[in-house]
């Protein structure tokens, strides 16, 4: 199943919300919201810096996950940002590849 990183950073009306309810709280919503669309949280790590949190997922596909992000940011509390993992298998399946393209100004 794809792994997707998401990106997590809270409004300040969801970080107030954050403080009320807990850590442990969010992750478990998360797990449901995850769950709930037939993926699988792998991790959930609050941060410092330009991201609040980070959270490792398995979904079936592009769609499934862009389905809970919309339903996440649609909430105006947190926004989105998601990253495409892939394996290194899935680097070596890549790079047999020979994909034809020209540079700008060439």
């Amino acid at each position: 199943m794809p792994k997707y990183l998401l990106h997590a950073k809270y409004s300040p009306e969801g970080a107030r919300g954050l403080m009320k309810d807990g850590g442990t709280k969010r992750k478990r919503a998360a797990e449901e919201l995850v769950a709930s669309v037939g993926g699988k949280l792998e991790a959930f790590y609050f941060a410092f810096g330009d991201e609040d949190a980070y959270v490792i997922i398995d979904a079936p596909d592009n769609g499934t996950v862009a389905a809970a992000s919309l339903a996440v940011s649609a909430t105006g509390l947190v926004g989105t940002k998601t990253t495409v993992l892939l394996t290194p298998e899935e680097m070596d399946q890549v790079s047999k590849k020979s994909p034809k393209y020209s540079p700008p100004g060439k």
